[in-house]
């Protein structure tokens, strides 16, 4: 065989498809990986951004022209909107006292805002978990087939072994350079949506106390 072009010629269809699956899994990690990062950046600049510019404004009316024009990934307006929405009387949702209303409504918010900064960290996560053993089963399908092919032959030597023993270990290497990366950004994003979780947390918290005041007077 002629490098990894030969090898892949007399690849049967488990190899191929375990190479395919392991470079798919690489593309779409780099995909979310670039994404991700683009996306968490940008929304961590909105949270500071939009929380000062809110409490620096004149009237509530102000402070919300202002976390539209701030909040692009739209995780402070919706806790905004929370709080100040009127449920229609006579539902459930008006039967427990302000507080507790407030308390769900913010909470809802701010778990469909951090479900929208977690998204594609299972796809990670699936990546780093996998990738290792779908590229160590296909060195072992790879060695059994070169071993099985090679049985069929005279005059079996170390070096007829070697070759294509030695290539079909690119699988396992193949697996740890897709699921490394794959790895270090989910654990990196997770860190950066928990310091986001933090700040929107915080928010919520300001705004349930605002409006609780609010009612107070």
């Amino acid at each position: 065989m002629e490098g990894l072009a030969g090898f892949w010629n007399q690849s049967d269809f488990i190899s191929r498809t375990v190479g395919l699956l392991l470079l798919a899994m690489s593309v779409s990690s780099w995909v979310i990986i670039l994404w991700k990062g683009w996306l968490l950046r940008r929304a961590d600049a909105d949270i500071q951004r939009g929380v000062a510019a809110f409490w620096s404004a004149a009237s509530v009316a102000e402070g919300r022209s202002r976390l539209v024009a701030t909040d692009r990934e739209a995780v402070l307006l919706p806790l905004l909107d929370a709080a100040l929405l009127q449920p229609a009387a006579g539902t459930l949702e008006t039967q427990p006292a302000l507080a507790s209303q407030l308390t769900r409504r913010l909470r809802d918010a701010l778990h469909a805002g951090l479900a929208q900064l977690q998204y594609g960290q299972v796809v990670l996560a699936s990546t780093g978990s996998t990738a290792p053993f779908i590229g160590l089963f296909g060195t072992v399908w790879g060695i059994f087939h070169a071993l099985a092919g090679m049985s069929e032959g005279n005059g079996l030597t170390i070096d007829k072994i070697a070759g294509p023993v030695g290539e079909a270990l690119i699988f396992t290497a193949a697996g740890l350079a897709v699921a490394i990366p794959a790895v270090l950004a989910y654990n990196v994003f997770g860190k950066r949506v928990a310091a986001c979780e933090a700040e929107l947390e915080g928010f919520a918290h300001d705004l349930r106390e605002m409006q609780l005041d609010s009612a107070a007077r």
